[in-house]
């Protein structure tokens, strides 16, 4: 059995590594600010030298997770890449290939009201009835409070007219206005259930990571840093990089709030999803 390290500070495990690969949400951000623990660690990172990567499930655009770090004072400049499925997704819609070459350019989108910066710049074109969509489209869920029964009239009837449901990232839970709420995934996998069709991308999917390391030269001392045992640490296993299981994320309220993590529970944890961490901790500190 793989052995657990718990660890307090990122100082233990600096000098270890060369390049550190962070997830986003409810690692370095509660959904709605970075974390001022997160934004220190990372500077103190960038002035050893490390290389600092980013790779998040979310479905924002580069420019928002920068807009967001640079608020908090962390210039874009720190990072050696970023990547989401926002991102990816936006490249996606713009040269289609594969499944995306079919999908059309109407779409109907569920939860959050607001215009997805992922489709901007794109000739989709949104409708207000789902009958007249070529897809679903989800980038968030309206309120961190929201749950999958308010949506399934809407899934059940866009199920009914053969609509693909387009998802970026495959996490079901995220944090949303600092609160533990469902995530695009989830939705997915009610639509699927239903007897829908889901496309989509991001972690656990390996390309993702590849892509975030392209061009980074010697790339033989990389930690993958996540919340997420079913995306992030197995992204890292897959990879055959060694992770960081951030306990106070996705999986806090089974690992609990304690400044030093439950190894015990954390080894229960990964014992589920059949992927372990080499170290785990509280939250992204120095």
């Amino acid at each position: 059995m793989k052995m657990i390290k718990p660890i307090v500070n990122f100082a233990k495990i600096a000098d270890d590594y060369d390049t550190f690969v962070f997830g986003f949400n409810g690692v370095l951000s509660d959904g709605n600010v970075i974390f001022p623990a997160a934004a220190d660690c990372l500077k103190k990172l960038a002035a050893m030298k490390k290389k600092i990567v980013i790779v998040s499930n979310m479905a924002l655009r580069v420019v928002e997770v920068v807009e967001q770090l640079q608020k908090c004072g962390v210039p874009a400049g720190v990072f050696a890449n970023i990547v989401t499925a926002g991102e990816m997704l936006h490249y996606r819609l713009k040269y289609p290939r594969g499944d995306y070459e079919a999908v059309g350019e109407i779409y109907y989108q569920i939860g959050d009201a607001a215009y997805s910066k992922v489709m901007s710049n794109l000739p989709h074109q949104r409708t207000n009835m789902i009958s007249k969509a070529h897809f679903l489209f989800m980038s968030s869920t309206a309120s961190a409070n929201d749950t999958i029964d308010a949506y399934r009239p809407s899934l059940e009837q866009a199920v009914s007219f053969g609509l693909p449901f387009i998802c970026a990232g495959n996490d079901t839970s995220c944090f949303k206005e600092g609160k533990l709420s469902l995530a695009p995934g989830a939705f997915a996998e009610a639509y699927a259930v239903l007897g829908g069709r889901v496309i989509t991308l991001g972690k656990p999917d390996v390309r993702m990571l590849n892509y975030a390391l392209e061009g980074l030269g010697d790339i033989s001392r990389v930690v993958v840093v996540g919340d997420n045992a079913a995306t992030d640490i197995k992204m890292a296993a897959i990879a055959g990089y060694p992770s960081v299981l951030v306990s106070k994320g996705r999986h806090i309220n089974y690992l609990g709030e304690g400044y030093i993590p439950d190894v015990a529970k954390t080894r229960e944890l990964s014992n589920s999803f059949d992927v372990s961490p080499d170290c785990v901790i509280s939250e992204v500190r120095w």
